[in-house]
């Protein structure tokens, strides 16, 4: 897709994108293409075959799933550092869970045959994706000991901090029940903490806005699970960007 040199939007707002070499990478740009992501839209849900991988540049996507009884829990969250569908070079078309737009924005699409084209031919983008599924499953696994260990406070703190890593601003739109549904908590459990972050200093809320006036008061009251995360996705990618002879961190 040609975009004009004006346009804000750019592949390469996309960290797995950015990270291929030039060579790899002005092949596969006629291929992307941009499409917006608005709030609740399903990009597929339980058993669905997958058609297009997701490459988030300014949306976040939420990997949750769905209980018999209704009740939701994120799994993990995709944003500009990732890619959504990852089970098409995985061997498998569907998976038992469901991506939704958890913040609106853009992302480039991938065709799924394309995708596997790509990853077939055992070069670095196959290295990228292999290296970012092994960080998307150490967040899994964190998500799901924090919400076992970690009180709600610290989950919310953990939560705030993974989206500002992703839409770059201190202002979140997010309402107090968005947030009980992804982590899978009574929203008074969400009120409150969000009370006690608020009193603190560290944020402000109105209805549907949160802003972070102190993120290193957020870091100090969130769980480890935050940086073990972050380190291991900085530690898997970062090695592939400096081969590529950049060495920008994820942030």
């Amino acid at each position: 897709m040609s975009l004009p040199v004006s346009s804000p939007h750019s592949p390469r707002q996309n960290h797995l994108l950015a990270a291929l070499p030039t060579a790899q990478f002005e092949p596969l740009v006629a291929h992307l293409e941009l499409v917006p992501m608005l709030l609740g839209d399903i990009l597929y849900e339980p058993g669905e075959q997958l058609l297009h991988a997701y490459f988030p540049t300014t949306a976040i996507v939420s990997l949750h799933y769905v209980m018999a009884s209704g009740a939701t829990a994120e799994a993990a969250g995709v944003g500009n550092e990732g890619v959504v569908g990852v089970s098409l070079f995985l061997g498998g078309d569907t998976t038992p869970s469901t991506a939704v737009v958890q913040t609106a924005g853009h992302a480039y699409r991938l065709d799924r045959k394309l995708l596997a084209q790509e990853f077939s031919r055992d070069g670095v983008m196959q290295r990228l994706l292999l290296r970012y599924t092994q960080a998307l499953l150490t967040q899994v696994m964190q998500n799901a000991a924090c919400n076992r260990h970690h009180v709600v406070e610290q989950q919310v703190c953990r939560w705030l901090l993974m989206t500002l890593d992703r839409v770059g601003s201190r202002e979140l739109i997010v309402t107090q029940e968005q947030v009980a549904s992804t982590l899978g908590v009574r929203r008074e459990g969400v009120t409150e903490a969000a009370g006690k972050l608020r009193n603190a200093g560290l944020i402000n809320y109105r209805r549907g806005h949160i802003t972070v006036l102190d993120r290193a008061g957020l870091e100090a009251n969130a769980c480890e699970c935050y940086a073990v995360v972050k380190e291991e996705l900085n530690r898997l990618l970062c090695d592939m960007r400096y081969r590529q002879g950049t060495s920008t961190v994820i942030r």
